[in-house]
Parts: structure tokens; C-alpha cells; sequence
């Protein structure tokens, strides 16, 4: 495998709390090299959550994925040759996941490691587990979903997934875990708040939607400052669920965390 999709990072001003929420409702693990005054970073045992403090001038919520590949050289080779639009940036040594930031042709963020690389430090360990609850797409809305994912297959090796018939969303792969590039289309929003394109939400596989429901209640019941907001209130905000669960045709559930980011469960 040349390329695993290793983590996926928000930016929230309220990050701790967070690492919390996804540790009880999902069970993901905290890291054991944790950088308390950095970032929170919780794991499934194959995909990193990384939830970074929220500075001044930064965007809150979904930010980016991350892919760990055997070598960096071969993918910028291949940036070069087939997609010189494309540029990369080295990042500096406090970046857990990422040694590089660099984008699709849409122009959504991605991060580039490899295993050895300098300036990646080791906040998450490499070892993997199984676990019930896990990650399992990362969903950006974007312009031209089928030319990004061929983007992603020409130049990581991610193999493109099978799609349902009338289903618009393009799917590519690592093998476990899975990008979906959604089309974005200012007409989509007619009856709510227009979103722009980029990071839409990401998704878990579960062992089963009524087992998972009944935890969110005990863990509601338990500790009410872990309450998640309400989705599908109002019209605009039904208007918006509606889109989202038509959009997400590998999920039986919707929910957001406690920071809006939009979470969409599947069994």
C-alpha cells in the first residue's frame, strides 16, 4: 500500500472539551505523547484525530485530511509532471501528522508524510488496534469532484470505490478508509445557509446505529456539558439535514459534536 489516510484535523476554540466527546461517544484513545498546550489528539488505532486550538484569523471546524505515503519524492514527481498547478509546502516540526501541506487542483488542503520524514514529530503512535467505532470518510464539497478524484488516484496510488447508481459524490480509497469529493453547487443551498466549498464532515462506522444512539443518551444523561447540538431545527436547519443525509448514501445517521463540525454514521 502506498498511501494510508492517516488522520483527519479540525480547529475548534473549544478542543479539549471535544477530545472528550469523541473519546466517550466513539471510544478513541488519546494519544500518549499528547501536547496539552498545542492540540488534542485522539485516534481510532488506524485514523488520528487531531483538534487544534483556534487562533485569530483561522477558520473553526473540519480543516483537512492527512496521507502518510511511502515516499514523498514519488508523489511530487508526479505533481510535476501531470499537475504543475499544484505546489507544496514544507511545514515546521511540531506538526504531528504532517512534514508537507500541499492541495488538490480545487485546491483543498491535504497533508504529506512519510513514516521517517524529519519534521514530523511523533505525537501518535503507529501502532494499530481494532475497535468498534471508527473513521471512516473524510467528505469535501468541491467544484470538480471527479477531476480531484482522479487527482488523488494518479498521485497517491488511492484506488476509486464503487458508487450507487444517481449517486454525484466520487469515492477513493486506501483500502479501510475513504475521501469523498461531493460536488458543490451554490443551488443546493436555496433553503438554508450557503456553505462554501471545502472540508463538509467526516464519518464513523459503528457496530450498530441503535447501540450508538443509546450511548449518546447515557452520555447525555451522564454529563449534560457533552450534549451535541440539535441538527434538523427549523426550517433552514431541516432544509440542511435533508441535504446532508441525501448527500451520504454510507450513512444511516447524522449528528454534529459540540462544535457544529457535522458527523455522519453508518453501520
Amino acid at each position: 500500500m502506498f498511501a494510508k489516510i492517516n488522520h483527519v484535523a479540525m480547529v475548534s476554540t473549544n478542543y479539549a472539551m471535544l477530545g472528550k466527546f469523541y473519546e466517550v461517544l466513539f471510544g478513541m484513545k488519546t494519544s500518549p505523547n499528547t501536547r496539552p498546550q498545542s492540540a488534542v489528539t485522539v485516534g481510532d488505532g488506524y485514523v488520528g484525530l487531531n483538534i487544534n486550538p483556534r487562533r485569530p484569523g483561522r477558520a473553526g471546524g473540519l480543516d483537512h485530511f492527512g496521507v502518510q505515503v511511502q515516499d514523498v519524492e514519488t508523489v511530487f514527481e508526479r505533481m510535476r509532471q501531470k499537475y504543475p498547478q499544484v505546489k507544496w509546502l514544507k511545514r515546521p516540526g511540531n506538526r504531528p501528522f504532517a512534514g508537507i501541506t500541499t492541495h488538490d487542483p480545487d485546491g483543498n488542503i491535504f497533508d504529506l508524510s512519510q513514516a521517517d520524514m524529519e519534521n514530523r514529530a511523533d505525537v501518535y503512535t503507529d501502532e494499530e488496534w481494532q475497535q468498534d467505532r471508527s473513521i471512516s470518510h473524510f467528505a469535501v464539497r468541491t467544484l470538480h469532484p471527479e477531476a480531484c478524484a482522479e487527482f488523488y488516484c494518479d498521485v497517491l496510488d488511492l484506488q476509486p470505490a464503487n458508487r450507487q447508481e444517481g449517486d454525484g459524490n466520487h469515492y477513493v480509497t486506501d483500502g479501510r478508509m475513504t475521501v469523498v469529493l461531493m460536488p458543490w453547487d451554490i443551488t443546493d443551498y436555496a433553503d438554508t445557509g450557503i456553505s462554501r466549498s471545502g472540508p463538509d464532515h467526516f464519518a464513523f462506522k459503528v457496530e450498530s446505529i441503535d447501540a450508538f444512539k443509546e450511548d449518546m443518551q447515557a452520555m447525555i444523561e451522564r454529563n449534560q456539558n457533552l450534549t451535541p447540538p440539535g441538527v434538523g431545527i427549523g426550517p433552514e436547519g431541516r432544509a440542511r439535514l435533508e441535504l446532508f443525509a441525501a448527500s451520504t448514501p454510507y450513512a444511516q445517521y447524522h449528528l454534529s459534536d459540540l462544535d457544529n463540525v457535522m458527523i455522519a454514521v453508518g453501520e
